[in-house]
């Protein structure tokens, strides 16, 4: 069967087509994965996230679409915006560590206090689906997969919120992070 016959039944919703698909393409897809990230079970994750993105856009597949090709292309954009979202989380923790690093004179405790606000505040700022988003991420430490399919939206929305919350933390606390710098 070529891969044009199963992708037109893969569009049609048959499981045989999609399973034919997973067996030929999913060592292939960890690999590419693991190129990037180094991490094996990372890797797999990523893999099962682009296959059932695969079945959740398989009406949505144009003609003469490239299986192979979808499938490496996906795993590649989403290994790379796991190493993003890594150096974004690296940063982010210097910040955290620094508010829960014991304050050596009192305008060290104040200004913690009011960074503290700061932050609380400017979460409590962010649009509604941003900060349920951010929250799930970042105080019950879901996985962008976990957080899409517990609000039922897709990987992309998930990562595009998380954007938009670091973002406006960032513009919001740009202040506090400039005085950090500066003493």
């Amino acid at each position: 069967m070529t891969d044009a016959d199963l992708l037109t039944r893969l569009r049609q919703g048959e499981h045989a087509a999609f399973d034919a698909i997973f067996r030929q393409w999913y060592e292939p897809v960890v690999r590419s994965a693991n190129r990037i990230l180094h991490e094996p079970g990372v890797a797999e994750e990523i893999a099962q996230d682009v296959f059932l993105e695969l079945w959740r856009r398989r009406d949505r597949l144009p003609d003469g679409s490239s299986v192979a090709g979808y499938l490496v292309q996906a795993a590649r954009n989403r290994a790379l915006n796991h190493l993003r979202h890594l150096q974004v989380q690296k940063k982010s923790q210097l910040y955290v560590e620094a508010l829960h690093e014991p304050a050596e004179h009192a305008d060290a405790d104040a200004h913690a206090n009011e960074l503290e606000r700061a932050v609380q505040q400017a979460i409590t700022e962010l649009p509604p689906r941003t900060r349920e988003v951010f929250l799930l991420n970042r105080e019950r430490n879901l996985k962008y997969g976990e957080i899409a399919a517990q609000i039922g939206v897709s990987v992309k929305a998930v990562e595009a919120n998380m954007s938009r919350a670091l973002r406006q933390l960032r513009e919001k606390l740009a202040p506090f992070l400039h005085r950090s710098a500066d003493s």
